[in-house]
């Protein structure tokens, strides 16, 4: 018999090829007597029937085969690459290694610019995807008469996205659609990177374009009314979403987008419909708590506190539900819970000084100003710090990093870049910034401030050991009472939140009081009233956070006030200050995530699936 594979001569008794191994499956060869495939009264069908079976068996063997061979192929280039990013990364490391050691190049400054291409490459990497499940459809849906210019563009925007210059893709995408202005689906690509990076009134023009071509447009519809919604037109807003409602009655991105513009407006009603539709479809913590906080504001308490039940469970570190949770069960009267949950919000995101009130301290003083910030990274900056003002962090850290690439030494601009990314929980990318301020041997007031910022950065990653032992350190570098102070004031509060040694945060506490400026001394109040509540000294906690509360009162004074007072027996006088802190807490953080929601592709793509 024969090998099917390759060929050779085998036995009869043999199973598997004596050249290759191959198992023998079709053979060929004389057959007779009892080993005959056929009889001689089977027919001519039985044998054109089997000759077909050992025909078809061929082919799947042959396709096995060379299948095995290819994945054999690829197994080995993928060892080789392996290997080749293994030898990389290690001399890249040892050019690292070998230049720190030099003190040519700083290790935060190198981690920190490494993060950042990874994050930009990444994101080209998601847009090059994203693109390549679209070319088809542009190219398909071409009306004008320079087929091939138009793909000459579009190859040149692959080329781009494949090397990581979203920008210059950009650039190339703008060209072809003025080939091709009806081409909804060029359009649309181009609005959704656009809105991605943050370009809010570019992206909304080419939304505009594609709902022109497409009025029904699912997600054209949907990022105009968010758009809308975030510029404050409201009417605009509730039209697109409601058309996006009625025609995608199954989606949860307009339902949660129009009970959000609703909760805005103060229309209670329509937005627990919407909501209510919305959580229906997809229970997503954030669009719970919008609900919950609905409900809350029209009074129906049971309701609200089932679903921030719900909210908390399935996102055990929300805090501001357990913060909302607290309020709910204080209006019940269930004061143990209350005070629970407060208590769950306060480990989830230890209150802290208001560092950009210290900024703004600091750029008043005219013996010691804040350096300048000019060009365009004054109005990157001044943009920035616009978009954090209104929830929207990630157009803010975009525009911070693209002031930094024009004055990456700047400490004014590396200081408030370090405040958004502790409001972003980055962490590590904010106590990178506060160190390269402080690599720069900056004056006593700034030098006092970075130090503060970084300890904060320590702090919220849990490294309050780390953070109190900074503070040590600027005790012992303070030259002023400003300095002290900070130095003071960050040693009492990061004694109280490891509950260790209160008799010494006490007296931290009460020197940073003592020292402190008039502008800065309803802080140190405020955490001296903090050690008080962590002795378990509520009476003089509650003198002291209502001091501080009426020099400067912050969500986070007033929040400590309630729970002192909750905790003291003082359930009506919390309950009025909880509802002081409520008003002046305006967070953003339901807008940013109807943005969020928005720049989740995979997200959209789901919903779009669902539809079809």
């Amino acid at each position: 018999m024969y090998c099917q594979a390759c060929g050779a001569y085998n036995q009869e008794s043999r199973t598997h090829c004596e050249r290759c191994q191959q198992k023998l499956l079709v053979v060929s060869g004389a057959g007779g007597g009892d080993g005959e495939f056929l009889s001689e009264d089977s027919g001519d069908d039985r044998q054109s029937f089997d000759e077909h079976l050992l025909e078809r068996i061929s082919v799947l063997e042959e396709a096995v085969k060379r299948a095995t061979q290819t994945v054999r192929q690829l197994m080995e280039v993928l060892h080789n690459q392996e290997r080749s990013i293994l030898i990389n990364q290690t001399g890249l490391a040892t050019v690292r290694e070998l230049l720190e050691r030099r003190d040519l190049v700083n290790s935060e400054e190198w981690s920190e610019l490494w993060q950042n291409r990874t994050e930009q490459q990444m994101l080209a990497l998601e847009k090059r995807e994203r693109f390549l499940s679209l070319r088809e459809r542009i190219r398909a849906l071409y009306s004008g008469d320079q087929p091939r210019g138009f793909e000459d563009l579009l190859d040149d925007a692959e080329y781009a996205l494949f090397a990581y210059d979203l920008p210059r893709a950009l650039q190339v995408l703008r060209s072809a659609w003025r080939m091709d202005p009806d081409n909804y689906e060029l359009a649309y690509f181009i609005g959704e990177t656009l809105f991605n990076e943050g370009e809010a009134q570019e992206a909304l023009s080419f939304f505009r374009h594609v709902l022109e071509v497409q009025p029904e447009h699912f997600q054209g519809l949907v990022f105009s009314g968010v758009l809308h919604h975030e510029r404050g037109e409201m009417q605009l807003a509730e039209d697109f979403l409601r058309r996006a409602t009625q025609l995608y009655p199954d989606s949860f991105l307009p339902h949660f987008s129009l009970g959000a513009v609703y909760a805005a407006q103060g229309n209670l009603n329509k937005a627990q419909a919407y909501l209510e539709r919305a959580v229906a479809l997809d229970a997503v913590p954030q669009a719970l708590y919008l609900l919950a906080n609905n409900l809350f504001e029209m009074g129906r308490l049971g309701l609200a506190i089932e679903r921030l039940q719900e909210v908390v469970r399935l996102d055990p570190a929300f805090e501001e539900a357990y913060h909302l949770l607290g309020m709910a069960y204080l209006d019940r009267g269930w004061t143990r819970k209350a005070l629970d949950a407060f208590r769950q919000a306060e480990r989830l995101n230890p209150r802290k000084l208001r560092y950009q009130d210290l900024v703004r301290y600091l750029s008043g003083q005219e013996h010691a100003p804040l350096p300048s910030v000019e060009g365009p990274a004054l109005e990157l900056l001044t943009r920035g710090e616009a978009s954090a003002a209104r929830g929207d962090l990630d157009l803010a850290l975009s525009c911070l990093h693209k002031a930094l690439a024009f004055d990456p030494n700047n400490p004014t601009l590396l200081l408030s870049f370090a405040h958004i990314c502790m409001q972003f929980d980055r962490h590590q990318e904010g106590e990178q910034a506060t160190r390269r301020v402080l690599s720069q041997e900056p004056g006593e007031m700034l030098k006092a401030t970075a130090y503060a910022t970084l300890i904060e950065a320590l702090r919220q990653e849990g490294r309050l050991k780390e953070g109190h032992t900074l503070g040590q350190r600027l005790l012992s570098e303070s030259e002023s009472d400003f300095g002290r102070t900070i130095a003071y004031y960050e040693l009492a509060y990061s004694l109280a939140e490891m509950e260790e040694e209160l008799d010494r945060a006490l007296e931290y506490a009460r020197e940073a009081v003592e020292l402190a400026p008039e502008e800065l001394r309803s802080f140190p109040l405020a955490a001296l009233g903090w050690v008080y509540y962590k002795r378990q000294e509520y009476d003089s906690a509650v003198k002291f956070l209502a001091r501080a509360s009426e020099i400067g009162p912050t969500v986070d004074t007033l929040t400590h006030l309630g729970m002192a007072l909750l905790a003291g027996g003082e359930e009506e006088a919390a309950r009025e200050v909880f509802s002081r802190a409520r008003e002046a807490d305006r967070s953003p953080s339901i807008e940013q995530t109807m943005m969020q929601c928005m720049k989740d592709s995979a997200r959209l793509a789901e919903r779009v699936r669902q539809r079809k």
